[in-house]
């Protein structure tokens, strides 16, 4: 299995060992799931917006500059505060979406909203990512778009400054993106939008609640009783503040830290009422050894010197996977991970390149189509392929922190979601601790 040629210069990196338990406080940059949503939101309201503490790295950086493109305000007054303000969508313009499934799956519909031509690329990884449930729900709402041969990337948004909207059936079992896509920019459609997902079920379930509440703060009536059906009323969406919360999936890996050296890691200024799954997470990372407290102090999570393997369907986290997949490896007892066969779809297939490289390195591991069973064994160094995607560089730096001679192929790729992640880590492993 190949590395996709990345658009960034590459840069090997020797990971850490770590010879102590790690003891720090990390403030970490804001969420890239919530960044996005509030993005779009923001695009499409009445009034301006801002964004305070958000995610600045290349995926949300494409995703302001795919906004911009289409005449949408974006300034980013400085990295703890970006405005947004509204204007009349137009083309002709391009929007590169990177190696984003976000920016790929939540800017078409906006596209459509727009007077003019609107295109969408990509790097090489990003046209076989899936697209084509959210080309034809598109399609069917009335937006004009072609795209390439199986509906994926390149595309052309041809719009018309409206959307007509109405009732849709899609397959989003690929990915939860596709219905979040349709949910964000529906409120300008003309009949609003009814969403009904017909197949497997969709997975990552927290972002779609992730995305109706932030509808509904935004003053959207959006109404998700019904199982596997969103309805969006058409009607005007607010300007507003959006707090970012730190990164969750970002965290794990500086939480897997602890586990793996017996430390403790804290990420203050956590939010009591999270957007983001916090109670799956603690609930994984005290089933393999953990303890994880939420306090004044912040979210905290303690290694207890033992790291246990996991039986767990991590369909609602599968971001989680390599991870976790990491710690499986390290732990003292056999792991299964299942519910994530979508994850072969992500920026590459997570399923086989984590099966790929963590037997590399000697563990034992048995790929199936949705998940991983992973039996450890003696690990040694060696240099871990990341394929261009940041999530595989996280899990080697994990592996890294108790297995001397780990070096992770192309640590700039970490750049999609955290750009300080090399410099965070190794504070981190050193003994001192990093700022937002």
């Amino acid at each position: 299995m190949a590395n996709v040629t990345a658009t960034h210069p590459r840069r090997p990196w020797a990971a850490p060992a770590a010879s102590d338990p790690v003891e720090a406080t990390l403030r970490l940059p804001g969420s890239k799931s919530l960044t996005a949503r509030a993005l779009v939101l923001s695009a499409v309201a009445d009034a301006p917006g801002t964004l305070r503490h958000p995610l600045r790295a290349r995926d949300t950086e494409l995703m302001a500059g795919g906004l911009r493109a289409m005449g949408a305000q974006v300034s980013i007054v400085d990295n703890e505060r970006w405005l947004v303000r509204p204007d009349t969508l137009r083309g002709p313009a391009h929007v590169d979406v990177g190696l984003s499934g976000t920016v790929m799956r939540f800017v078409p519909p906006v596209a459509g909203l727009a007077e003019g031509t609107v295109t969408f690329d990509g790097d090489p990884q990003a046209r076989v990512r899936p697209l084509g449930p959210l080309v034809e729900a598109l399609r069917s709402l009335g937006v004009r778009i072609d795209a390439a041969a199986g509906g994926g990337l390149p595309l052309t948004v041809r719009g018309t400054g409206r959307v007509t909207g109405g009732e849709v059936t899609i397959d989003a079992s690929a990915s939860s993106q596709f219905v979040s896509g349709l949910l964000l920019s529906a409120a300008r459609f003309e009949r609003g939008v009814v969403v009904r997902h017909e197949g497997p079920p969709v997975p990552s379930a927290p972002h779609l609640r992730m995305t109706v509440q932030m509808l509904r703060a935004a003053g959207a009536v959006v109404d998700d009783s019904v199982p596997d059906v969103w309805v969006v009323e058409p009607g005007r969406l607010a300007g507003r503040e959006w707090e970012i919360e730190p990164d969750l999936s970002g965290a794990v890996p500086f939480f897997a830290a602890a586990l793996v050296t017996g430390g403790s890691v804290t990420l203050p200024d956590w939010p009591r009422d999270s957007l983001q799954p916090v109670d799956t997470l603690r609930s994984l990372l005290e089933r393999m050894g953990g303890k994880v407290t939420i306090g004044p102090d912040g979210l905290t999570v303690r290694g207890t010197g033992v790291l246990h393997g996991l039986d767990a369907d991590l369909s609602e986290v599968s971001e989680l996977t390599p991870v976790l997949a990491a710690l499986a490896a390290l732990a003292d007892s056999p792991s299964r991970l299942f519910g994530v066969a979508h994850i072969r779809g992500h920026e590459t297939d997570r399923l086989a390149a984590l099966a790929r490289e963590l037997t590399a390195v000697g563990a034992e591991v048995t790929e199936a189509p949705d998940g991983l069973e992973i039996r450890p064994r003696p690990l040694r160094g060696g240099t871990f392929g990341t394929y261009a995607d940041h999530r595989m560089a996280h899990a080697a730096a994990v592996i890294g922190l108790a297995v001397p001679g780990i070096t992770v192929d192309d640590v700039a790729c970490t750049s999609k979601t955290m750009p300080e992640f090399p410099a965070l880590w190794s504070t981190m492993v050193s003994g001192g601790s990093g700022h937002r």
